[in-house]
Parts: C-alpha cells; sequence; structure tokens
C-alpha cells in the first residue's frame, strides 16, 4: 500500500464522482439534511475542503498546520462543526469551485512529497500514502452521507481496498482510543470485494476472525451503518469487540451516524 500513484488515482476518481453528484443540485438542494445531525449536503462539502486545506498546510506549512491544530485544540469538540458551516454558509457554486481547486492542489502536493517524511495530523503524523488514504476513506464516507440525502445508491468500486486496509490496520488505534488494551495477536480479515473476489489480511489459522462484504466492512469503520445493518460478522470475542468500536478516522471516539 505504500504507492501513492495508485492511491490518488482512486482519491482523484472518489472526489469527481462525488462532485458530479453534487454539481447538478439546484442552490436550494444543497441545503437537504444529511444523516449526519446538523449536516447538510454543503456541510458535507463544506467539510471535505477545510481538511483537504488544512491537508495541504500540513504538507506546505508545518508552522501554519500547528498554528491550526492549536487554534482546533481550543475548542476540540466544535471546531470540525463550526468550520463545516462557515464553508456551508458560501454559495453553493463557490465552495464547489474551491473545493475543486484545493483537492487538486493537495493531490499534486501528495504525489511529490519526499520519501520518508511524515506529514504532522491531528493524531499520529503520516506517510504521503496514509494521508491520500485518509483522505480517500473520508471522501467515500461524506459522499455516502451526501448519496443517502439524495437517496442514490453509488455502486461499490475497488476502490473501497485501500479504505478497507485502513480500517484493517486502525484496529489497535479503536481500542486505544476507547481507553482498551488492544488484543496482542493478529486477526485474519476476509472481506468479499465487488465484482468478485477476496481480499485478505492477516494469518489465516487466526483464532479471531472477521469476514463478510467489504463494502459493509467500509460502512462499518467509518462509522456510517450499525453492525447489525452489515454482513460482517465476527468469530472470537476479540473480534467482535472491535467490530463494535471499529473506527478508521482520527479523533475521539465517534458516535456513528
Amino acid at each position: 500500500m505504500a504507492d501513492i500513484e495508485p492511491i490518488i488515482a482512486d482519491l482523484t476518481a472518489e472526489s469527481d464522482d462525488l462532485d458530479a453528484l453534487v454539481a447538478p443540485l439546484a442552490t436550494s438542494q444543497w441545503g437537504t439534511p444529511t444523516p449526519a445531525a446538523g449536516w447538510s449536503i454543503a456541510h458535507q462539502i463544506g467539510h471535505l475542503l477545510w481538511t483537504d486545506r488544512v491537508a495541504l498546510t500540513s504538507i506546505t506549512d508545518e508552522a501554519g498546520f500547528a498554528d491550526a491544530l492549536a487554534a482546533a485544540m481550543g475548542n476540540p469538540t466544535g471546531f470540525v462543526d463550526e468550520a463545516a458551516a462557515e464553508l456551508a454558509a458560501q454559495p453553493p457554486a463557490e465552495l464547489l469551485a474551491d473545493w475543486r481547486s484545493t483537492r487538486g492542489q493537495l493531490h499534486e502536493a501528495l504525489l511529490n512529497v519526499a520519501d520518508g517524511r511524515k506529514l504532522p495530523w491531528f493524531g499520529p503524523p503520516m506517510s504521503a500514502a496514509s494521508m491520500a488514504t485518509a483522505r480517500l476513506m473520508e471522501t467515500w464516507a461524506h459522499g455516502l452521507d451526501v448519496a443517502d440525502a439524495l437517496g442514490v445508491r453509488r455502486p461499490a468500486t475497488a476502490r473501497l481496498r485501500s479504505i478497507a486496509h485502513l480500517g484493517v490496520r486502525t484496529r489497535d488505534f479503536a481500542f486505544s482510543v476507547h481507553s482498551l488494551t488492544p488484543p496482542t495477536e493478529p486477526f485474519h480479515v476476509e472481506l468479499h470485494a465487488p465484482g468478485g473476489g477476496v481480499w485478505a489480511w492477516g494469518p489465516v489459522n487466526a483464532d479471531q476472525r472477521v469476514t463478510g462484504s467489504a463494502e459493509d466492512f467500509c460502512s462499518l469503520v467509518t462509522q456510517r451503518r450499525a453492525l447489525a445493518d452489515l454482513d460482517v460478522v465476527a468469530y472470537g470475542d476479540d473480534a467482535q469487540r472491535w467490530l463494535e468500536i471499529a473506527q478508521a478516522f482520527a479523533g475521539p471516539p465517534g458516535r456513528g451516524r
């Protein structure tokens, strides 16, 4: 997963798909509520714009990012909502144009990050590939919020593999952020990929196992769907506990959508 070019290609495609979903909307439709409480479609795009801006700053201006981080920590439970609300207040055409420009700059900057460089973030510093994967995860998840608001069913694609990979890699983080000791043994995760095939992680003889739909697993780790509604099954107590708290995004424990 270290090769960044395919991840950037997936991120670009995912962003473009969401762009195509919102670009034809009338101004009034940007105010449509999404399943995220208090957030309209404009809030969702505003959040992606803000996060892309901050990610770009982490690459191009680390001192500026440190200032942004300090400001966020001054309002740790409200800065995300406040930033989304501020940007959502823009006229939709301006908001969309700003997101297009910013994400294009971010994607180009990520491609040119020096090998071995770690980028500062709200959680642990990340490689460029990890940053790109995180942006792909967020773009897909917030795009799902928008699609649900519009009553649109977006087809699952192979781009989910990077999101599933991030979901697997953040297993220990999910335990830690809930003040739980992560399991010491590896899990085996086996997911049915869109269009056929299997994506798998971990030793096949592991006692703790997770199986199911890759799309549903991604919905779970981004906290867009409830476990009871998904085709994702745990075998083993630790695996079951993980699925109950899985979280692929940085920050405190999520409340779910």
